[in-house]
């Protein structure tokens, strides 16, 4: 997931900033803080990309904060997607496939936590 996420995330970055907005109308984004979409697009790779690439060293080195970084990555996949959605109000199919990623990510990394009871519908002590 955190591969995917990171791919897309510079692939993305690249189609915005040097691909002059992978043809992307400027119009989706008047009234915002942007002229264009080099700057969503260093964002993007920068900090969606870089949280990303920030779990899979922590994951790969075995960093006890792996999992914790997995959980932040999939969140800040789901608030760009968010904010993005907020910012252009337009929706693509694609935003709902990178939401999900990002959910998926944020759930696993949460049960590999230990967020997931056992047993599970058991009850708490009152």
């Amino acid at each position: 997931m955190a591969w995917f996420s990171l791919l897309s995330a510079l692939a993305g970055m690249v189609g915005l900033t040097v691909g002059g907005g992978m043809g992307l109308p400027p119009e989706w984004i008047e009234g915002s803080v942007f002229r264009s979409y080099f700057w969503p697009g260093v964002i993007l790779g920068v900090v969606v990309g870089g949280v990303q690439a920030l779990a899979l060293i922590a994951q790969s080195r075995g960093y006890r904060v792996a999992w914790g970084v997995h959980a932040a990555a999939g969140l800040t996949m789901m608030i760009w997607i968010f904010v993005e959605i907020a910012i252009m109000l337009v929706w693509s199919p694609l935003h709902g496939i990178y939401f999900v990623t990002g959910l998926v990510q944020t759930i696993i990394a949460v049960l590999a936590l230990g967020a997931w009871p056992r047993p599970f519908l058991a009850r708490t002590p009152r």
